[in-house]
């Protein structure tokens, strides 16, 4: 790396973390997609977001929009670490009446912009308040990450041919590209390819990066864009990113380790 971005390693580290604890205790969760957005998220709230936890509904901040919203314990993990909220408050995940439900809930927790977990609705959603701050003649920006699974849902492409025609080049998706969604691989399922080719037809500035590396996470977020085009972005992952027995292993987009499996884990995050 030509910077360093050691203290986005160490975040990025006890975020993956965070989210293996939090789904043990929880005993259930979407561990593989959490893991695999674990350097996306990080880049973005510790480097290129403005946000400020202190006033979650600051009008000046820019959005995050959780598309794949089963990936929760990302999303608390992130916004814990950037001090939304208490750490006492992981442990409630999935519980009754607590902020941190099973998918991100607006109205329960600090620093969550929509409640989302209906795959496809996010990105129509962050392309509304890109829309509107637009219209507004608002400088703030919006990203949304999706999940490449995601992409099956009609509502995701009837977004992007939206985001085109108005022009929104203050919005930024992020593709987590990790080819495995709960039935297998994305292109056994549903093929996506060529799924840049694809954005670029929709009017998309797209690029290409390898998802966990925060030097081509931040480089393509904050490089000149193609004016008056929404940028896409596909990230490049590994579906349970970190933990051996996760990684590429559809079977671990839904469940909780076993305690065994949890201290392997957590031993190899360490």
């Amino acid at each position: 790396m030509d910077k360093d971005y050691s203290h986005l390693l160490s975040i990025a580290r006890r975020v993956r973390r965070k989210i293996i604890e939090i789904i043990f205790k929880a005993g259930s969760g979407h561990p593989g997609g959490s893991l695999s957005g674990v350097e996306i998220g990080t880049a973005l709230f510790f480097h290129i977001l403005n946000h400020n936890p202190e006033d979650p509904k600051d009008p000046k901040r820019d959005r995050f929009v959780l598309s794949k919203g089963h990936a929760a314990p990302l999303l608390y993990a992130l916004l814990q670490e950037a001090g939304y909220f208490p750490k006492e408050w992981l442990t409630g995940f999935r519980k009754l009446n607590s902020p941190l439900q099973g998918h991100p809930h607006s109205l329960k927790c600090p620093g969550v912009e929509v409640s989302t977990g209906s795959l496809g609705q996010g990105l129509s959603i962050a392309s509304g308040i890109a829309w509107s701050d637009r219209y507004d003649r608002q400088d703030n920006r919006t990203f949304v990450l999706i999940g490449d699974g995601e992409l099956d849902e009609g509502q995701i492409w009837e977004a992007a041919m939206f985001a085109a025609h108005y022009k929104l080049s203050n919005l930024t998706a992020i593709i987590d590209r990790n080819m495995l969604q709960i039935d297998g691989n994305t292109e056994k399922v549903m093929a996506l390819e060529p799924l840049a080719a694809k954005w670029q037809a929709f009017g998309w500035d797209v690029r290409q990066i390898d998802g966990h590396s925060f030097p081509e996470i931040i480089d393509a977020v904050e490089k000149d864009r193609e004016q008056e085009k929404p940028v896409m972005i596909i990230a490049s992952t590994v579906k349970g990113k970190g933990v051996s027995f996760m990684e590429n292993d559809p079977a671990w987009h839904g469940k909780s380790p076993s305690r065994k499996e949890y201290e392997q884990a957590m031993r190899e995050l360490s």
